[in-house]
């Protein structure tokens, strides 16, 4: 018996009803986004390598796809793989994410582009995973980015129209959890890190859910022993604030739960402008998302990439295990391109999780039909049926008749259609047909 043929480990194949549901989730979030203002983008799915290890993707550069160089001989590739110089070997890489390429078309384009400029990319990217459960080698990312405006408004603008494209999914439950960096870097000051430092202990307390406080602790004892300890400290003090409903997006409920300085005489040195920026995204935020999301403040939050240079926020969703979107301001970023600080924020949704929580709506009435034909029906009756109905609208399939008919009228279903209709030898009108909801 031959071996099953199956695609490249961490990628994966759509069947039809699996493809209509993405399809649906694709359509309705480009909708969304698109009544929000924002308008979408395509960019190549290579990028120059340099530009992907540029130090902009934090731990996704580790994991891009790398593509050799035209012409290279088996000389020069051994010498250069084994002097570990990848560079000589690629000039080009297939994108780990989208941010990137749209640092770098928007330094190409600037001049085209609207003083502030509201970008949507829905796109596959690539990273060399550990394929696992939620983990692809190819994914799809729905992003949504805003380049050229500094202010809070650029935020209320992504968490609104991320919280409207999540509610018409159909997905409840979804908890915005939000952070600045400022705060996670007023907290490593305020409890003794050299700034030098703060970078790398990020990267530690980052791994929380994983390891837990007593883990970030110890492996944050390398560091600074006393700063770890004071840390730990922190972290058992927020710990109790985040269960149950957590931390309501407010100034007081943020000022509550961070630890007080008293030699400032108030709060730690250089959280100040993180809490007010998060306090007046709060209360420009109240009333104005939709039944079923909720935003909250969690001190804890990270993001792993280090480009981050102010707001960040994640979705949680009680059916899954992982974050289903996230992201933040990169005011940083775009500079490395274009020579000038431009001010940049994002919001990604995280496609392939989100699709497995949703299920494609049930259609009002039965614009897909599926015509069960007899062997001695004409090819002829049945390309005219099909013309005049595809003609009136419905989406059409013709199927032979089989001796199981449940299994038949089962499988159309699964992939969609909402009637049938059965087509006798003679018939070549559409209003001869009765068409029958399949439910």
């Amino acid at each position: 018996m031959a071996s099953p043929v199956n695609p490249p480990r961490g990628m994966r194949d759509f069947l039809p009803a699996d493809k209509a549901r993405r399809e649906h989730a694709l359509g309705v979030i480009r909708e969304v986004y698109r009544a929000h203002g924002f308008d979408e983008i395509e960019t190549p799915v290579v990028e120059d390598w340099s530009r992907l290890h540029a130090g902009l993707g934090g731990d996704n550069e580790k994991l891009s796809f790398s593509i050799l160089k035209r012409g290279i001989t088996p000389e020069a590739l051994a010498a250069a793989s084994e002097a570990g110089n990848a560079e000589q070997l690629a000039d080009l890489g297939l994108r780990f994410d989208l941010t990137v390429p749209l640092t770098r078309f928007y330094a190409s384009h600037r001049a085209e582009l609207p003083p502030v400029f509201r970008a949507i990319q829905i796109a596959p990217v690539w990273r060399a995973e550990r394929p696992q459960k939620g983990r692809y080698r190819q994914f799809v990312q729905a992003d949504i980015d805003i380049i050229g405006e500094s202010g809070a408004l650029a935020e209320i603008e992504l968490i609104t129209a991320t919280s409207e494209a999540l509610s018409r999914l159909g997905l409840e439950g979804c908890v915005i959890r939000v952070n600045d960096r400022r705060i996670l870097f007023g907290l490593l000051a305020h409890c003794g890190f050299a700034p030098d430092q703060h970078d790398r202990a990020l990267i530690t307390v980052d791994k929380l859910d994983k390891i837990g406080a007593n883990g970030v602790v110890e492996e944050l004892r390398e560091l600074d022993d006393a700063a770890a300890e004071r840390l730990g400290g922190v972290l058992a003090a927020i710990e109790p604030a985040l269960v149950g409903d957590g931390i309501p997006l407010t100034g007081d409920a943020i000022r509550a739960v961070l630890p007080q300085d008293p030699a400032a005489g108030g709060e730690p040195s250089g959280l100040d402008a993180g809490v007010e920026n998060l306090a007046g995204l709060g209360e420009a935020l109240t009333g104005g998302l939709p039944e079923g999301v909720t935003l909250r403040f969690d001190p804890t939050l990270v993001r792993g990439m280090g480009y981050y240079t102010g707001t960040i926020f994640e979705i949680a969703h009680p059916g899954s295990g992982s974050s289903v979107g996230g992201g933040g301001r990169y005011d940083g970023m775009v500079g490395r391109f274009l020579g000038q600080d431009v001010p940049a924020v994002g919001f990604s949704i995280g496609f392939e999780r989100v699709v497995d929580l949703i299920s494609l709506p049930e259609d009002d009435g039965p614009d897909a039909v599926a015509l069960v034909f007899d062997a001695e029906a004409s090819p002829a009756d049945l390309a005219a049926l099909k013309r005049e109905l595809v003609g009136r609208g419905h989406r059409v399939r013709l199927e032979k008749r089989q001796k199981n008919m449940k299994a038949l009228l089962d499988r159309v279903a699964a992939e969609g259609f909402a009637g049938f209709a059965n087509v006798r030898a003679g018939a070549r009108r559409a209003d001869e047909l009765e068409i029958r909801p399949l439910a």
